[in-house]
């Protein structure tokens, strides 16, 4: 191909170690280093339980997800697979969705990016910061998806290795081997209240919250469809699933709650892994953690940024959108996906600081049950995709668990939590806000749905009329 001819389709551009690095670390952000902390005074020691199960939820959904991305690598990924197995709306629905959360992530982290290095450099004004940022990274998701990759590949791997070495003081503390006061360890777990102190009701409650910190490992398949051997590249990500979940998450959690007190007042106050440190008397607590979240912020927006542009195209793609998104850049980069998605970030980003407090939080609310709704929708997907498949007398290459026990008890689960969301006062306005805008767009669906059909109705008419003249 020419040079000077603009390709139709994305490439396959990003390499096997940056598509791996995004499998293992690319989305972990803030929700892990600071936000996990409000899991833990929710559910005290328990949270343990809140993130196996979570974890548990998002091994399912990501094995029915990978059955479906290597049978058919898709830069729409669910979306388009709820496209194909539940309905033109359903795809429409839940890709709009999609779209809608990942460019508010944009403005929360660029702001909280923006906020640490405010911190060290007080001159610098918040909103000055956030944007730079938000700049920076628009032009590296413009140049190239090999960009984006790099960029990716080196946040990631500065998170994991800001985790390993967590993990290693946090077990080195544990086991007496730091030169730090007595420090307790397993004991904690069942100490200032058991191990359960709020109830079972607060760790269903810390499964709500801990949804968030997993919420993104869907993204690999979407990048993987960059890739120069997708359905590799996607089996590969699908397994590496239960490890970063047990290292990543449950390992270094576990090692959180048995170093420090989950009423800790501290704890809230100044995040979780900065408080254990803190504990473990490391000099320097604050900034390094500062540097990692900002690393790990920066990751998120960067990872957010492309998501959001993809999904955009893929729903142009299908008609779902406005054609000019699909329009793609001679290195293959779908631009006006990338500036529509940017453009709608900043203008929140805006929001936040003329309206402190008031448009940005409720625009937050309406994605409150997104990654719920996100891993219903893959479920259903892959029970449906699959009953076809084997009536065709098919298989697919990855295969779901105990298909179909395993993928009916996933969607159980999803809408018991579901249920619960929309039952418990802390969580219902999030549930309310998420329904209302998903109803809008469900509306929107099925008049573009109805659109297209009679659209190719036309079309199929006009056909035949030639055809019988």
């Amino acid at each position: 191909m020419s040079s000077t001819v603009r390709p139709t389709e994305l490439q396959g551009q990003l390499k096997t170690r940056q598509v791996t690095m995004i499998s293992i670390a690319g989305i972990i952000g803030a929700g892990l280093f600071i936000g996990s902390a409000k899991a833990i005074a929710t559910a005290g020691p328990a949270v343990l339980i809140s993130y196996a199960f979570t974890g548990l939820l998002v091994l399912l959904v990501m094995r029915m997800l990978g059955e479906m991305a290597v049978a058919q690598p898709d830069s729409g990924s669910f979306s388009t697979y709820a496209d194909r197995a539940i309905g033109k709306w359903a795809g429409f629905t839940i890709g709009w969705l999609y779209w809608w959360f990942w460019v508010l992530v944009i403005p929360v982290e660029a702001i909280a990016g923006g906020a640490i290095i405010n911190s060290w450099l007080p001159s610098l004004p918040v909103w000055l910061v956030s944007l730079a940022i938000v700049v920076v990274l628009t032009l590296t998701n413009l140049l190239s998806v090999k960009g984006f990759g790099e960029f990716e590949f080196w946040f990631a791997l500065v998170k994991v290795v800001a985790i390993i070495a967590f993990i290693a003081l946090g077990l080195a503390a544990v086991f007496g081997l730091l030169p730090v006061p007595e420090v307790g360890g397993v004991e904690r777990l069942v100490s200032n209240g058991g191990f359960a102190p709020n109830g079972m009701g607060a760790i269903v409650g810390g499964v709500l919250i801990t949804a968030f910190s997993f919420f993104g490992a869907e993204i690999v398949t979407i990048a993987a469809a960059e890739s120069r051997d997708p359905q590799r590249q996607i089996t590969r990500a699908t397994n590496l699933v239960v490890w970063r979940i047990a290292i990543f998450y449950l390992l270094s959690i576990f090692l959180v709650v048995a170093l420090v007190d989950w009423n800790d007042p501290r704890l809230v106050e100044v995040g979780t892994f900065q408080r254990a440190l803190e504990v473990l008397e490391i000099p320097a607590a604050k900034l390094i953690v500062d540097l990692v979240v900002l690393v790990a912020v920066t990751s998120c927006m960067n990872s957010g940024l492309y998501t959001a542009s993809r999904m955009l195209f893929s729903l142009g793609r299908r008609g779902d959108a406005p054609s000019a998104v699909t329009r793609l850049s001679l290195k293959g980069v779908p631009r006006v996906a990338v500036l529509t998605s940017t453009l709608v970030g900043i203008l929140a980003c805006l929001a936040n600081f003329l309206f402190p407090g008031q448009v940005f939080d409720t625009l937050l609310a309406t994605t409150g049950a997104v990654a719920l709704l996100v891993y219903l929708v893959i479920a259903v997907s892959q029970i449906r995709l699959r009953r076809a498949l084997e009536a065709k007398g098919e298989r697919p290459e990855l295969r779901m668990w105990l298909f179909p026990g395993l993928s009916y008890l996933t969607v159980a689960a999803l809408v018991l939590v579901l249920g619960y969301m929309a039952w418990a006062p802390a969580f219902r306005a999030e549930a309310v806000m998420t329904a209302a805008v998903g109803a809008l767009v469900l509306a929107a669906g099925l008049i573009n749905s109805g659109r297209r059909e009679r659209l190719e109705r036309a079309s199929s008419s006009h056909r035949v009329g030639v055809e019988n003249r």
